[in-house]
């Protein structure tokens, strides 16, 4: 075995590994976007695998055995499963339709052509009057052209611009976590830029080459093959390295567009919401509820919680909480308090037990409550 293929079988071995060990990472459930990198890990194990194949090849293994066909045979997926990858990162209640399962009639398609390919082999006996012309001539497209990698090429190209259509859509409704769809979007651009120029090579070398040589075609001699694998290695090792690291980031959040007109309606109600706390002092009531705080304002409770999200970006009771806790740090500068205790400063500041209190103080300020006094 020369150098130049035990550097190439080193390169595919560590894109193959590395895919393996982090697919099935992936595959074990994660707190967040469980489903996306579920289907990232598919893509990770059937890249590696692909690259387990080639290997195996230049050991003199697996010529055209079932498990070589398996992968030729599905390696039209992996456009819809990049599509699919996309939508479940930017949508997290995302789950299969029935309408979606047309996605994978490319590669329903793809699996029917390569086995009535394969059966010709049952009849032939050397000769073309031994093959019906439809099988004589599927058989030279299928095996003896790049067809199956032109077509494969072809569908990542559509399905990662369909996914980078996706994500521009919804670029501007992020609400959190920009840089993690800036990730996503390197992942489907890679796979766009690189499957688009391994489509012309694929055809200027289809088109020159068979011309320049009378029709005679076999595409697994051409310079280009072993490198093609060498860029998915390189892909599946980055990607790989890209969802391992990322696999616990938390989801998008998808805000929807609201039209000016509403959103001043909602503007106008945070309005009487702050003054309804400043003025009024509302949150210094131990029971006060969304349905309360609705019916002295007269404004439906549905208004109130959209007002606070949209406004604030927060909940009802983090948005009285915060009052609270700084009602508390106000009377902790008033000296005619320090005969209380902070539990008793906190309930008269509107908190109704010390769990409730503990809790907003170390979300609001991250300290523990103790250390308000210390910091008056």
């Amino acid at each position: 075995m020369d150098t130049g293929t035990i550097v190439i079988i080193l390169l595919l071995a560590v894109g193959s590994i590395q895919g393996l060990i982090f697919g099935f990472i992936l595959l074990k459930s994660t707190k967040y976007n469980r489903f996306a990198n579920r289907i990232l890990a598919i893509i990770l194990i059937l890249l590696s695998y692909r690259l387990c194949v080639q290997i195996m090849r230049l050991f003199g293994l697996g010529y055209y055995d079932s498990w070589y066909y398996i992968m030729i045979d599905i390696s039209w997926v992996y456009g819809a499963l990049i599509y699919f990858y996309t939508k479940a990162q930017t949508q997290s209640s995302y789950k299969f339709s029935r309408k979606d399962w047309i996605h994978f009639l490319p590669v329903i398609i793809q699996i029917c052509c390569s086995v009535f390919v394969r059966l010709q082999n049952l009849y032939w006996d050397g000769t073309k009057e031994s093959l019906s012309w439809l099988g004589y001539y599927g058989y030279v497209l299928w095996m003896n052209n790049s067809t199956i990698y032109i077509v494969a090429s072809i569908l990542i190209i559509v399905y990662a611009y369909k996914s980078q259509k996706l994500l521009n859509s919804v670029n501007e409704k992020i609400e959190i976590n920009t840089i993690k769809l800036a990730w996503i979007k390197r992942i489907i651009k890679s796979f766009l830029v690189y499957f688009s120029l391994v489509l012309i090579v694929l055809l200027v070398d289809l088109i020159i080459y068979k011309s320049a040589n009378d029709g005679s075609y076999f595409y697994f001699t051409r310079f280009y093959y072993y490198p093609f694998f060498i860029g998915i290695a390189i892909i599946t090792y980055w990607i790989g390295l890209e969802g391992f690291s990322r696999r616990n980031d938390p989801e998008l959040t998808i805000k929807t567009i609201i039209n000016p007109d509403d959103l001043e309606r909602l503007k106008d109600i945070s309005r009487k919401l702050e003054n309804a706390m400043e003025n009024d002092k509302l949150f210094k009531d131990q029971e006060l509820s969304l349905n309360s705080i609705s019916e002295q304002l007269n404004i439906k409770p549905y208004l109130i919680s959209k007002s606070l999200s949209e406004v604030y970006n927060k909940r009802f009771n983090d948005f009285v909480n915060e009052y609270r806790v700084k009602e508390v740090q106000s009377l902790l500068q008033n000296s005619n308090h320090s005969k209380y205790t902070l539990l008793s400063i906190a309930m008269d500041a509107g908190f109704n037990s010390k769990s409730s209190f503990n809790r907003a103080v170390k979300k609001q300020l991250g300290i523990l409550p103790s250390e308000l006094k210390t910091k008056k």
